[in-house]
């Protein structure tokens, strides 16, 4: 019996002291002081982002895209386009709301997209979306590949609206 009792003593001890190790290796400082982005290399996204201690945040609200067409009426598709083209237009005003806080689309470490269904179609256009994504993040020009949740929903504020964006940077 009292070996027994060793034992379970012994592997309680060393289970918590296992667990104890691990969470202090997953809590140091980041001694490079950068932002570190992990993940498959083929994915489009992070699967996850590490902020060293002491980094500054920039939080946006969700952000909707510009009238593309000022001239084309209330309530018609061609006042604001495609989910593609909002999303264009988002991305471009969030490089010019972080270049006046003289940051830029490499400094964003996450996303929430919310993607509503197409007037004309009726479809959430998911892939017009990713097209957008793709001509701001994992190019030559910004290799950085912040980690996202892309989620569809039945309507955002105003129906002719496809797709809202938040992000978060870091300084």
């Amino acid at each position: 019996m009292k070996t027994i009792s060793f034992a379970r003593t012994f592997m309680s001890l060393y289970i918590g002291a296992s667990t104890i190790a691990t969470l202090a290796a997953q809590t140091l400082p980041n001694k490079n002081d950068k932002v570190i982005y992990r993940g498959n290399p083929t994915s489009a996204i992070s699967s996850s982002v590490t902020i060293p201690a002491g980094k500054k945040y920039f939080y946006s609200s969700g952000t909707l895209g510009p009238v593309v067409d000022s001239t084309a009426a209330n309530g018609s598709r061609e006042r604001y386009g495609d989910t593609k083209t909002q999303a264009l237009g988002i991305l471009e005003k969030f490089k010019t709301d972080l270049g006046k806080e003289g940051l830029s689309l490499s400094n964003i470490v996450f996303m929430r997209v919310y993607v509503a269904p197409d007037t004309k179609t009726g479809k959430m256009d998911f892939q017009g979306w990713f097209d957008a994504y793709g001509q701001y993040f994992g190019t030559k020009d910004n290799p950085i590949k912040p980690s996202r949740s892309t989620i569809g929903v039945a309507q955002l504020v105003n129906p002719d609206r496809f797709i809202e964006i938040e992000i978060v940077a870091v300084y």
